[in-house]
């Protein structure tokens, strides 16, 4: 596990959209992290939340669920 595998991640996400269609559909953190190493990255779902967290609100509505944790006051679709 590690913050530049979430890193890779992400970057994966924001260049695939089927990738991140795929993450819009998850309602929580674990899902994302299922998600992700179905397609082969190891991270936690800390790490997860901890990158998320040190990025725009913008940028990370582009890539996943809105209702995903740092912005959880925003209803999941």
């Amino acid at each position: 596990m590690s913050k530049s595998s979430v890193v890779e991640f992400l970057t994966a996400a924001k260049q695939n959209e089927s990738l991140r269609e795929k993450l819009k559909t998850a309602m929580d953190v674990e899902a994302c992290v299922d998600i992700a190493e179905d397609i082969g990255y190891d991270f936690s779902t800390e790490e997860l939340q901890m990158e998320l967290s040190n990025m725009p609100e913008e940028e990370v509505a582009v890539i996943i669920n809105p209702g995903i944790s740092p912005r959880r006051h925003i209803q999941p679709r």
